[in-house]
Order: C-alpha cells, then sequence, then structure tokens
C-alpha cells in the first residue's frame, strides 16, 4: 500500500531517490546537465513530499517559493519500477494541498522538452505552459509550467 509522508530534504530517502533522479537526468539532459544541476540544489527544500511502498521510498517530490503567491514543484522523482501505478499524480497533489494550506495561489515548475513522459504528465495533471521563467528564459530544452491552485 503506497503512503505519503511530509518531510524536508535532510531525510535520507529522499536524498538517496535524488541521486537516481540526478543519474537519470545526467543521460538525458547530457552536455546541458551542469546547468540545469545548479538550480537543484536540495539543501533549500524544506518542503518534501515521499511516497511509500510499505516501507520502501518510491518516489518524491518537493517545493520552494517561486514568489509571494507561488512555489516552485522541485525534484520529482519516481522509482522506475514504480512508475505507470499513479505515485507521481498522487506526490504532485500532495505538494500542491501543502502548498495551498501555506496559503500559495499556484505552482510553477520547468522540466527539459527531452523528458516527455515528464511533459506529458503535467499536461495530464492541469499543468499550461508558460512562457519560460528565469533562469530558463531563453534555454531552447526547458518548457516552464503553470497551474492554478483551486480555492
Amino acid at each position: 500500500m503506497l503512503h505519503i509522508v511530509r518531510t524536508n530534504s535532510d531525510n535520507k530517502d529522499f536524498k538517496d531517490l535524488v541521486k537516481q533522479l540526478d543519474n537519470y537526468l545526467a543521460i538525458v539532459d547530457g552536455e546541458e546537465h551542469d546547468f540545469y544541476n545548479q538550480y537543484n540544489n536540495i539543501d533549500v527544500l524544506k518542503h518534501v513530499v515521499m511516497a511509500y511502498s510499505d516501507k520502501t521510498p518510491v518516489g518524491c517530490g518537493a517545493f520552494k517559493e517561486f514568489d509571494k503567491n507561488s512555489v516552485e514543484i522541485k525534484r520529482m522523482y519516481t522509482n522506475p519500477k514504480y512508475r505507470g501505478q499513479g505515485v507521481a499524480s498522487k506526490i504532485l497533489n500532495a505538494l500542491e494541498i501543502w502548498s495551498h494550506e501555506l496559503g500559495y495561489k499556484s505552482c510553477v515548475l520547468e522540466t527539459g522538452i527531452r523528458q516527455v513522459e515528464a511533459v506529458g504528465f503535467y499536461k495530464k495533471n492541469n499543468y499550461a505552459t508558460i512562457p519560460n521563467f528565469e533562469p530558463y528564459k531563453n534555454v531552447e530544452n526547458s518548457l516552464c509550467f503553470r497551474k492554478v491552485l483551486k480555492k
């Protein structure tokens, strides 16, 4: 059974999953990985959601403040063995609920256009494409999204 836990970036399971994510992104991003990696420092993440299947960590996500009304979704990852089971949607929904509880009105995020599954996932979860925000404004591989949270 899947259960969701709120935590922070000190969580060992989160750190382990982020290592898996970074290994995957190093392949997908290729030469651009160092550029993206500089914006993915996890020590600034105070709001982390972990998904566990029994006691096994299977997915994660986080957010940080983007501006006074929005958070930026960061470090979304699901172990490949658990993909296609709704894990990522449950993590994303938990992040949206938590950010709404804290008074934020919307979520923004950036993903790479080569991450076809991620692009489809965010569209499926009602995220709309927006003009790229800083630091991704002129980055051709980046695609930015926004979702207004329900009141």
